[in-house]
């Protein structure tokens, strides 16, 4: 399976109106602390919009409503992946990606043929608190040779500079989030990631 290589994340689908015509064609909507009935309509409208774009849309954590909803993918990070019911999302056709950060999380989530592996953060990240401070390069090149052809998604800390090596260390996709949506300017930088992502 290929994948785009760049693969931002947003928390409304105003971003992706603004970011998909820019020539975005993998995306994540990631939605937290809303009423679901909100989450569900923004679902039900990056579903349609990645549809009319030629874009993969990634449902994060509300993986029932993804069922609901006909999405093709959602993503889990470790603690969604205690709750969710893998049979159900597999049985529903989903494709699966999921977030890890150290060997044990790997190792429980290669039992679970993910369609990709997310490994982070790679740089410090400003996103949320973790108790990972950064796991480098030589962690992303080691993580692809232990995944093989799983896709190997790159993320925390990213920006357009960075990006070349963390693909040239192994990623097989660099995600993005506060590079585009702190940008004074993220339709140029949504550009710029379009052009090195290649």
């Amino acid at each position: 399976m290929t994948l785009p290589r760049f693969y931002p994340i947003f928390d409304d689908c105003k971003w992706l109106e603004r970011m998909l015509p820019l020539g975005v064609k993998l995306v994540q909507l990631r939605i937290k602390d809303q009423p679901e009935d909100h989450v569900r309509r923004q679902i039900e409208t990056a579903r349609d919009f990645c549809a009319a774009n030629g874009a993969i849309l990634v449902v994060n954590d509300y993986w029932e409503i993804a069922i609901d909803a006909g999405c093709d993918w959602v993503h889990l990070g470790q603690e969604d992946l205690d709750e969710a019911d893998l049979k159900a999302i597999r049985a529903a056709g989903l494709k699966l990606g999921v977030s890890t950060h150290d060997d044990d999380e790997l190792e429980r989530v290669l039992a679970m043929k993910p369609d990709y592996v997310a490994l982070g953060p790679v740089y410090p990240t400003i996103l949320k608190q973790m108790k990972w401070y950064q796991q480098g390069l030589p962690r992303v090149a080691e993580w692809k040779s232990r995944i093989g052809n799983i896709p190997l998604v790159g993320i925390g800390g990213m920006s357009v500079e960075r990006a070349p090596g963390v693909l040239q260390a192994g990623a097989d996709i660099v995600s993005a989030v506060t590079d585009i949506t702190l940008n004074e300017d993220p339709e140029v930088r949504v550009r710029q990631w379009v052009e090195v992502c290649g």
